[in-house]
């Protein structure tokens, strides 16, 4: 997912009067010490709309030309990531962002880079459909042409009655609808949910042997205070953003890493701003949302604008040095996180620390026939 537009954001939240959370009965299938995800009042989770926002995440009718999904962004094999540095849309235009991972979305307060107003997977899905800057699947303007495509295929005159009885029996015009589209496609995207990794079955299911002993190694050195990486990737999400049924006000963190130099002295990508292009507060200058470190070895490359491809790189030639920014000809930016201070580290603990990250991975949820494409064998 990437950044969207402000001003967009905030008429979307107010028309659709998304406010106040709570839970209903669906199944999550959660290991007991995971709680559960918040979900928005008016849009409690069902089987059917899952399935509906499922069949809709795989469809490239949601796009101008019929070419792109949203799944072209988000590829379940890639933990819903493309595997690009930036991602492109319908009309070619690249955007200036690497598409974020959706595993447990459903427990992330803000849904971006760098927005913090795009807090609804509901309103989220309208940018990539309606966008224009960038353009992603193209639909601006062609929203009755996208209920034309989505009312004439009799799948999903079965789902969408399924989905929403009440809308179904007022009728068409009140089946499908901006609502019931982005309600669908934030129903599945809370369905992804992954907490079965080789560290999960270690740490909370009492399998000693489901880590080797590098990984062990590498676990003893993200927990530690040499590298610091469980202040901003903590918690059984491995991220300092986090909201669930449990907790009464989310938690946020947005971090200057010291990628580049943002002060005015070096270049710099012409879009690293940050948080600081929504708030205007020159303390947020190349602020970031610190991403789930869950699978994250299936979705190199790295960073924002996936500037760094792999995670022996990310550990070695980034946060040992103190950000990339330090080894370029002005010096580190004075924006930087006091936590991104630099550490000596050999080769054997890259590897041993890459070999942690890595038991992050959960194949049982990139394999999961639950979360595929159901047009597959259509």
């Amino acid at each position: 997912m990437k950044r969207g537009m402000l001003s967009v954001t905030c008429v979307l939240v107010s028309l659709m009067g998304l406010t106040g959370f709570s839970w209903g009965e669906y199944d999550w299938g959660l290991p007991s010490w995971v709680p559960t995800p918040s979900v928005p009042q008016d849009n409690p989770m069902t089987p059917a709309k899952v399935e509906l926002g499922r069949h809709l995440f795989y469809d490239t009718r949601l796009s101008a030309d019929q070419t792109m999904s949203c799944a072209t962004c988000h590829h379940q094999d890639k933990a819903f990531t493309d595997g690009l540095a930036v991602s492109t849309g319908v009309t070619g235009q690249r955007s200036t962002r690497s598409a974020m991972s959706l595993a447990n979305v459903a427990y992330l307060p803000v849904l971006t880079w760098a927005n913090p107003h795009l807090t609804s997977l509901e309103v989220q899905s309208l940018i990539p459909l309606f966008g224009e800057n960038p353009v992603e699947l193209g639909m601006a303007g062609k929203e009755k042409e996208l209920f034309a495509r989505l009312r004439g295929d009799p799948v999903y005159q079965r789902l969408f009655a399924r989905a929403f009885p009440k809308e179904s029996r007022e009728g068409a015009d009140a089946l499908y609808t901006l609502t019931t589209v982005t309600r669908a496609l934030a129903s599945f995207q809370r369905s992804l949910l992954s907490f079965d990794s080789p560290y999960d079955r270690y740490q909370y299911g009492g399998q000693k042997n489901a880590l080797s002993a590098a990984a062990r190694r590498g676990e003893a050195l993200f927990f530690g205070e040499k590298m610091e990486c469980y202040h901003c990737h903590g918690g059984f999400n491995f991220t300092d953003n986090i909201r669930h049924s449990k907790l009464p006000l989310s938690e946020r963190g947005f971090h200057n890493t010291g990628l580049y130099n943002r002060d005015g002295r070096g270049a710099y990508p012409p879009d690293s701003a940050g948080l600081r292009e929504f708030t205007g507060d020159p303390d947020d200058e190349g602020k970031f949302r610190t991403p789930s470190l869950r699978n994250v070895a299936l979705t190199a490359p790295y960073m924002h604008d996936g500037s760094i491809a792999t995670l022996e790189q990310v550990i070695r030639d980034h946060y040992a040095v103190g950000g990339l920014a330090a080894k370029a000809a002005h010096g580190q930016s004075p924006m930087r996180s006091s936590l991104i201070a630099g550490f000596e580290v050999s080769e054997q603990e890259v590897a041993d620390l890459a070999a942690f990250l890595q038991g992050l991975t959960d194949l049982s949820f990139v394999r999961n026939p639950r979360h595929g494409n159901p047009w597959r064998d259509r």
